[in-house]
């Protein structure tokens, strides 16, 4: 007997009279009352409410990445494109149309969904160099002296001495690309030269400096070395459409476990770089991009309150560039209170209470959503079945809609992987492997540095010039040269101070720490 207090199709009505969407919506499924699907009340989530965020959870084996499928490839045939990470590897079949078989037809004939096979247009990224994908950086400038701290696992005064290192090298124009060139940066500053320049506004201890490089020594054992580099990730090419669908980006990360924190933060350092490069767009009919942050207590863990501050105004202020973030993960509790409070949509999937902590995080789950005289949430949480979550999502007048235990319908694309060579076939068409496969390895802050202390190179002897020829008019010799008279122009010189000013600006920095444009 499924937990409810009122049971048949009028309760079943009554909860999807808080679905009804005039807009385009992405199509959940459909009510379940008593264990029967109510296929005619349907379950909707708006497009236009998708940049006030959602969160989707549920214990491991119930369903949360076909869910993640599901509105995905809805999101795609709508034209908005789609960031997600593939962290078991079986998105990838996001890119291939389904199979019928008598599991879909069963799902499809309750739901009453006239479901065809459909794929969409995939592109596959990979942190750094190590994955299958076309490979993705981030300059360690870029990133900043916040997120890099977090992925560092350095304590607040740690995080101070970077950030005045990051300062230092800022002021001076040098380039931090990758990990060598922050060490080399550290490694001047602890020096008796680099203390006279700190000189006034503080200084690196050696005791802290060691801390941090061997930090870095750890995250490039982990793979870092090859993640922090240019060329660096365009934002945009995350933001494209093909033949009127949105393009779903799919971050490879079947290696997260060797580096968790590296991909957390780097998560949320796009989404910092997405606010700092989109305009203010407001209320738009559906968002310009949604982004899906699994793994999310990832990013959570051991996070600083001043960390867990950014993010909470992150996820405030994104929305109005038109960008809507899921979180992903098992549990609602991984997410601080004030996040949590943000995410309008919730699609819970079962939720298992085996021990006396897992029963707290339950009723703790149960008291974030609205109360329902429908369900006994506390036991439906613990009852449902694969593919069936408790849905509420805001309405297109911003309203929570009624709890609703729904019937998910079936993805329409493949569920499964594609396979390695399909997927490596696709990279190596991509206009985004010819752009980023290569490493670039500009000058930059080790270059300078090492130029600086190195002893300089004999000089080859000038031979010797032939004598000038004497002018024939005593007035030429006067004559200003073609330099001279070019830098005498006052568009030059104004052309020049400009190029001076810009050159010794100090980088601005946004709400991460990362560069901002």
């Amino acid at each position: 007997m499924r937990p409810v207090a009122e049971q048949g199709s009028g309760a079943a009505a009554e909860i999807a009279k808080g679905y009804v969407s005039d807009g385009a919506a992405v199509e959940l499924g459909a009510v379940v009352i008593d264990g029967t699907t109510e296929a005619s009340a349907a379950v909707r989530l708006p497009l236009a409410t998708l940049n006030r965020h959602g969160l989707v959870a549920g214990a491991t084996g119930t369903g949360k990445t076909k869910t993640l499928q599901l509105i995905s490839e809805q999101l795609s045939a709508a034209g908005v494109p789609v960031v997600l990470a593939d962290v078991k590897g079986d998105l990838s079949g996001l890119s291939a149309p389904g199979e019928a078989n008598d599991r879909t037809a069963k799902r499809s004939a309750e739901l009453g969904d006239d479901w065809t096979p459909a794929a969409g247009p995939v592109q596959f990224l990979s942190l750094g160099t190590g994955g299958t994908g076309s490979p993705i950086r981030a300059t360690i400038t870029s990133f900043g002296p916040v997120l890099l701290a977090k992925v560092l696992g350095l304590n607040e005064t740690q995080e101070s001495t970077l950030g005045l290192i990051f300062h230092w090298a800022d002021q001076r124009g040098l380039a931090l690309l990758d990990t060598k060139d922050l060490r080399s940066v550290i490694t001047h500053l602890t020096s008796d030269e680099g203390k006279e320049d700190l000189k006034g506004i503080g200084g690196v201890s050696a005791a802290t400096a060691g801390v941090i490089l061997r930090a870095l020594s750890n995250l490039e054992a982990q793979g870092g070395e090859d993640f922090f580099g240019e060329p660096e990730l365009d934002v945009h090419d995350l933001m494209r459409q093909q033949d009127g669908k949105g393009v779903i980006t799919l971050l490879e990360l079947d290696n997260l476990q060797s580096k968790p924190a590296l991909f957390s933060t780097f998560l949320m350092w796009l989404l910092a770089e997405l606010f700092e490069e989109l305009p203010e767009e407001g209320d738009l009919d559906q968002p310009k991009l949604v982004f899906f942050f699994d793994e999310a207590h990832l990013l959570f863990s051991d996070a600083s309150k001043a960390f867990l501050e950014r993010i909470e105004q992150t996820v405030k202020l994104i929305r109005s560039k038109g960008v809507g973030v899921f979180f992903c993960t098992q549990l609602p509790t991984d997410i601080p209170n004030n996040v949590l409070s943000q995410l309008g949509a919730r699609v819970q999937h079962a939720l298992r209470a085996f021990t006396p902590d897992d029963q707290k995080a339950l009723v703790r789950t149960v008291k974030t959503y609205p109360k329902t005289p429908h369900y006994d949430l506390e036991s439906a949480l613990t009852s449902l079945g694969i593919g069936e979550a408790v849905v509420t999502v805001l309405s297109e007048r911003g309203a929570p809609t009624p709890v609703a235990w729904t019937r998910l319908r079936a993805p329409r694309s493949k569920m499964g992987s594609i396979g390695a060579e399909a997927i490596q076939a696709a990279v190596a068409s991509s206009d985004l492997h010819a752009k980023y496969a290569e490493t670039i390895d500009r000058e930059s802050a080790y270059e300078r540095l090492a130029a600086k202390v190195a002893p300089p190179a004999d000089a080859p002897e000038a031979p010797s010039a032939p004598a000038p020829a004497p002018s024939s008019a005593a007035a030429d010799k006067d004559e200003p040269g073609l330099i001279s008279q070019a830098m005498s122009n006052p568009a030059v010189k104004s052309f020049m101070r400009s190029a001076a000013s810009a050159l010794g600006r100090e980088i601005t920095r946004g709400l991460f720490g990362n560069r901002r444009r």
